[in-house]
């Protein structure tokens, strides 16, 4: 067994140009030993993300993955459109090059002979206090804390592989197995959780079941029209408004019956309470953050990266864990580092991916663009899952769209342009928080749910266009950006180089 602080996996060792270094030299990748695909990738990510994240400066944050059903004329259609072909896919994206990352990193320490853990650890941990820093200060949407527990955990698993019981999985192929089967799990229990619900509700099953939500939400219809007759308002909800309906539309029966409880009433006062107390968690948000000063935006946002924090280790081990271990797979395979070889598994993702996510994605959202939907559960849920399955392929088919035309004549160089993008990827990402908390925040602009939908794709183009030209003219300057600065001066424990020397 390997020493408790190095990692030493056989498959690691791997013979690549892109790696080489010295014995004993563990430092900084320099830019001509990069791979530079990832940058590119990393900047079209980058691009993805910003189109999605942007909406959520501008609406409460607990309506996540909900559409705005406001919308209407290219507002809809932009809207849509960035649900149908970003929301969901580029995160993905994002993580498979976090895990690529971790492999390239590993790879070099093994190379140099020197120890990983701890170097590693520190690494986490910067990234953990930068994500929680970034979610407090500016949005609390950030994924950064998130990142860092699951790279945590990919290294555990690493670890776990040195095992003499589980030396057996350490093998390229069966990590790739795991990552697939991992990421498909929730899927597949959604699959047959359907079957078993399919088989087990017939006909008059199904329309009995309809016909009780019909009812149920007839109720909650009459509920909600009495609170705001009571209210006289739509847009907020207090605790007081959540129980005065409630109250005042109880039935009016006997002690001896009183026990008896209408399962229709129950139902309905349940979605009605959920209901109001969903909208008065969005009034909290929005006066916080479009009427509050910075300090009491600040203290919203704390209270709710307490929340973000607590469901991290969950999220991490259901959904990015199995990302990060088939980005790391991409690496030593050679998959990606000798991406020219394997063009026909590019090729395959992106003839494959990209039809058949954008098959589960269109027919998914079409489904729940629908009315009804909101009302019945079962149509809801099964649209969910489908939508999310149509993610993972169309994130897939990306991948390999990308990695297709990097194998062409002209497009390396057309696609180099996202490269210093991708360098700066960190900073640019929180950039973009304090971009448009600025823009959209009451301390700001305060312009929150003021900026049509468009207007915040076309907010968007603009501040990647600005940043494509500023990283790379800062890349001209300075060896890393900022924040990529003090992150690695943090991890390496000595400040790093920082600006260019000028060429004599």
């Amino acid at each position: 067994m390997s020493d408790h602080n190095h990692l030493n996996s056989p498959h690691l060792n791997l013979p690549l140009d892109n790696f080489s270094q010295q014995p004993g030299q563990f430092c900084p990748i320099s830019a001509a030993r990069r791979i530079d695909a990832l940058d590119m990738l990393r900047g079209f990510a980058l691009i993805g993300v910003l189109l999605m994240n942007i909406e959520w400066f501008s609406r409460p944050f607990n309506e996540l993955g909900q559409f705005d059903i406001s919308l209407t004329g290219w507002d809809h259609v932009l809207g849509w459109l960035i649900r149908c072909l970003v929301e969901g896919k580029f995160y993905k994206l994002f993580s498979l090059l976090f895990g690529m990352g971790f492999a390239v990193m590993l790879t070099r320490a093994n190379a140099a002979g020197r120890p990983f853990d701890l170097w590693f650890s520190r690494r986490m941990v910067a990234l953990f206090v930068m994500g929680v820093v970034h979610s407090v200060f500016f949005w609390v949407g950030d994924i950064l804390h998130t990142y860092a527990i699951s790279g945590m955990l990919l290294l555990a698993w690493l670890h776990l592989l040195q095992k003499p019981d589980f030396q057996r999985f350490a093998d390229p192929g069966v990590t790739l197995k795991i990552a697939l089967g991992w990421m498909f799990l929730p899927l597949l229990l959604t699959l047959i959780f359907g079957i078993g619900f399919g088989g087990a509700m017939d006909h008059p099953s199904m329309m009995a079941s309809w016909q009780h939500t019909q009812q149920v939400n007839a109720r909650v219809d009459e509920l909600r029209a009495k609170d705001l007759q009571g209210s006289g308002t739509s847009q907020e909800a207090s605790p007081e408004s959540v129980k005065r309906p409630l109250e005042a539309n109880q039935p009016q029966i006997s002690d001896q019956v009183s026990e008896q409880v209408d399962p229709i009433e129950e139902q309905a006062t349940e979605v009605f309470t959920g209901q109001q107390e969903e909208r008065a968690d969005s009034a909290k948000e929005i006066a916080a953050l479009h009427k509050g000063s910075y300090w009491q935006a600040t203290a919203y946002r704390a209270q709710a990266s307490l929340y973000g924090v607590m469901i991290s280790l969950p999220m991490s081990l259901m959904r990015f864990l199995p990302i990060f271990m088939l980005g790391y797979w991409l690496i030593i395979s050679g998959v990606m580092t000798e991406y020219r070889k394997h063009q026909a598994l590019f090729r395959a993702l992106a003839w494959g991916g990209t039809p058949a996510g954008l098959f589960m994605t269109v027919g998914a959202l079409l489904i729940l663009q629908h009315p009804a939907t909101a009302r019945i559960d079962v149509i809801a849920t099964s649209a969910e899952g489908l939508f999310f399955a149509g993610q993972y392929f169309m994130a897939a088919g990306y991948l390999g769209i990308f990695m297709v035309l990097l194998c062409t004549a002209k497009w390396p160089q057309r696609l180099g342009v996202l490269a210093p993008l991708g360098k700066m990827a960190l900073t640019n990402y929180i950039m973009h928080s304090v971009i448009l908390s600025s823009v959209f925040y009451g301390y700001g602009g305060g312009y929150y749910g003021e900026i049509s939908r468009s207007s915040q794709v076309a907010l968007a183009v603009l501040i990647i266009a600005m940043q494509i030209l500023l990283s790379r003219w800062w890349l001209n300057h300075f060896y890393f950006g900022p924040l990529e600065w003090l992150w690695r001066s943090f991890t390496y424990s000595k400040w790093q180089r920082f600006t260019r020397l000028p060429e004599a």
